[in-house]
């Protein structure tokens, strides 16, 4: 995700600013997997990438719930 962030030309503050979070260091506990990208915003951080929002749903659901996203999407190939 943060490759992804570098990629679009944003800054943790930047992209902060833009989903209208109050605290940046949020966006690095995201990028460091101590923090989840929240539901309510998924779209709008998807849009903000470059990224199709329900793919990128789709990416993190495979790396949040493993187990539901198999039992969704199939096994991962």
């Amino acid at each position: 995700m943060k490759q992804r962030r570098a990629d679009a030309g944003l800054s943790q503050i930047d992209l902060a600013a833009r989903l209208g979070l109050k605290y940046y260091t949020f966006i690095s506990q995201v990028e460091n997997g101590f923090s989840r990208v929240p539901t309510e915003i998924m779209a709008a951080w998807a849009a903000e990438l470059g990224l199709e929002p329900a793919a990128f749903a789709k990416h993190l659901l495979l790396y949040y719930e493993p187990e539901l996203h198999r039992l969704l999407f199939g096994a991962k190939k």
